[in-house]
């Protein structure tokens, strides 16, 4: 059965001391990666020995790198196509991944392949054809290559990754992965990492790993400890306007606020441009290409505010984010660990902001009881924020009407996205008919 035992820290070890060869050593180097994390310590010499893992660690902890560096050593020495296959819950982490296994391949030609949703699927087929060495993939789209696209086949398999393991098995993928794991070898070496550790991970663990050992590079349910947590107790109706206060009060930080769904990432995006800030939205009814130009955007330091539903909760790699707002408490208190996990990142501090109404003060109890401690209250003069109060209120009514205007008009014009590019055609429109209104120069003081 699989080796229980929790691994000791090792501490100041280099990547050489744990085991990688001189090529990888030195892409490590070149991405500015000066000694392992946690789990990358602990795991990467078990993965060399050959060993099933399951990884179990922070969400910005390095995991990618733990399964990534073993597996192009291990490429190295037998070198084939097809030779690892990593799942993923998300089309935006399987990009994600694909590039870090480019970035630490570069020097010795590692090609990749991502299979997602949302792309065309005769340029994936294209790319299959060039045979890479490693695929990337959402279930659904990788079984509609196995089962689709003549001569491909994971016949020659040798390693399975199952990214945020978790999320994978309850988003309805269960079905997909038990039809991958029939079509791929049984002779393979498997890990499973995830943040969070469930009963169907569990269920999981027992059906396709062989004497796996547990890695454990943080307690069961944690957040980092440079992270800073508040929360806010708000009636309902001045949420947005303590959303508006909040970002204002940081308006030099860069900041992610989480929704509950695709149409309040909209909305709120909308109400914050039209009120000056740069935000910009990212939800799963977006096209695939304008969630990343999206992203992009706000990596590039474009817009410094993404608005986002739990399609961003998870392993996005952006570095510099100061800060989370839980505008929306998740209904699933372990979805509050992967949102925040956005922040605080790589040893960097952070803040994560949660703004309870009187209708969800049952779920932030439940994330108070998953991670164990109190929150501090997010200090504000009630007094203050409501001065913001009648020019949120005139931007929200005015950006419902724009919404409902381009909806109406969309219905005459077959074709158009629902993205970005219209939430920032309606801001421009109410900035430039407001612009010299009485109210947004009060607005812009108090952003001053």
């Amino acid at each position: 059965m699989a080796d229980d035992a929790l691994i000791e820290k090792e501490q100041d070890k280099t990547f050489a001391e744990i085991g990688l060869c001189a090529e990888l050593v030195e892409a490590c180097e070149a991405l500015n990666w000066k000694t392992p994390s946690k789990i990358q310590a602990e795991a990467i010499p078990y993965a060399l020995e050959g060993r099933d893992l399951i990884g179990l660690a922070q969400t910005g902890s390095g995991k990618t790198g733990a399964f990534a560096l073993p597996i192009i050593q291990s490429l190295l020495e037998h070198k084939s196509p097809f030779f690892a296959c990593v799942l993923s819950p998300t089309r935006e982490l399987a990009i994600q991944i694909a590039e870090q296994f480019e970035a630490l391949g570069s020097g010795i030609g590692v090609k990749c392949s991502v299979l997602v949703g949302g792309v065309d699927m005769m340029q994936q087929q294209l790319s299959l054809g060039k045979r890479p060495h490693i695929v990337v993939a959402t279930p659904g789209r990788l079984l509609d290559h196995l089962t689709n696209t003549k001569g491909f086949s994971l016949r020659t398999l040798k390693y399975l990754v199952l990214d945020e393991a978790d999320r994978l098995l309850n988003m309805d993928f269960e079905k997909a992965i038990d039809d991958i794991l029939k079509a791929i070898p049984k002779e393979r070496k498997t890990y499973l990492f995830s943040a969070t550790m469930t009963n169907k991970v569990n269920k999981l663990q027992r059906a396709c790993l062989r004497n796996p050992v547990k890695i454990e590079a943080a307690s069961k349910y944690s957040t980092v400890d440079t992270l800073k947590q508040q929360y806010r107790f708000i009636p309902a109706k001045y949420k947005d306007c303590y959303l508006v206060y909040i970002l204002t009060e940081m308006s030099g930080s860069t900041s992610m606020v989480f929704t509950r769904t695709c149409e309040a990432t909209r909305l709120l995006s909308l109400i914050l441009r039209n009120l000056g800030l740069k935000a910009i939205p990212i939800s799963g009814q977006m096209s695939q290409a304008k969630r990343l130009g999206a992203l992009n955007k706000f990596k590039a330091g474009e817009c410094n505010i993404l608005i986002c539903t739990d399609v961003a909760s998870r392993g996005l790699d952006i570095p510099s984010v100061d800060m989370v707002i839980n505008y929306d408490i998740p209904t699933n208190s372990k979805d509050y660990i992967h949102r925040v996990g956005r922040t605080a990142r790589a040893g960097r501090s952070g803040l994560a902001v949660s703004l309870v109404n009187q209708y969800e003060l049952e779920w932030y109890l439940q994330i108070e009881q998953l991670i164990g401690k109190k929150l501090e209250e997010y200090p504000a003069e009630e007094a203050e924020v409501l001065m913001l109060l009648e020019r949120v209120s005139d931007a929200k009514r005015i950006s419902q009407m724009k919404i409902k205007e381009s909806f109406t008009n969309k219905r005459k014009r077959r074709g158009e996205d629902d993205g970005e590019d219209d939430t920032e055609r309606l801001a421009i429109s109410h900035k430039n008919s407001h612009k010299n209104s009485k109210g947004s120069k009060k607005f812009r003081n108090k952003q001053r």
